[in-house]
């Protein structure tokens, strides 16, 4: 199951679309009903925990709110198993300012029976590959 957890996450990633999770309706199929998500990305969302597709859904649409523009690419995943890191980077253009960023974030996701229970978000790709007890 530790690749296939891996393959299963690249190919959520791949097939992301951030207009779906804008409106909600994002492909939920890798997460479990009862997964957990917490979110350390954004500074009035640090600490936030949003349960099941629907909490992960307003999670996603709470977090491109803010922005005209928005994309997230996918750079690697480490690890492999119950516990995989994926490393990305976000680019995006604040709707009524229009500053732009271009920062990495990073995922630490956690498996059960191929479907994720829990992932937590981070804005330095260091701390979730130390939290996961992985180097990259």
């Amino acid at each position: 199951m530790s690749q296939e957890n891996v393959e299963n996450l690249r190919a959520f990633w791949e097939a992301y679309n951030p207009e779906a999770w804008r409106r909600g309706e994002g492909d939920m199929s890798l997460l479990d009903r009862a997964v957990v998500y917490e979110d350390a990305n954004l500074p009035d969302h640090i600490g936030e925990s949003y349960r099941g597709h629907e909490g992960v859904a307003r999670a996603g649409t709470r977090w491109m709110e803010p922005y005209e523009e928005f994309t997230i690419e996918l750079e690697k995943i480490v690890g492999e198993g119950e516990h995989i890191v994926s490393i990305h980077r976000v680019k995006v253009r604040a709707r009524h300012t229009g500053i732009e960023f271009d920062e990495p974030v990073a995922y630490l996701w956690t498996f059960r029976a191929g479907k994720v229970i829990h992932f937590r978000s981070f804005r330095d790709p260091a701390d979730a590959l130390k939290a996961a007890g992985l180097s990259g």
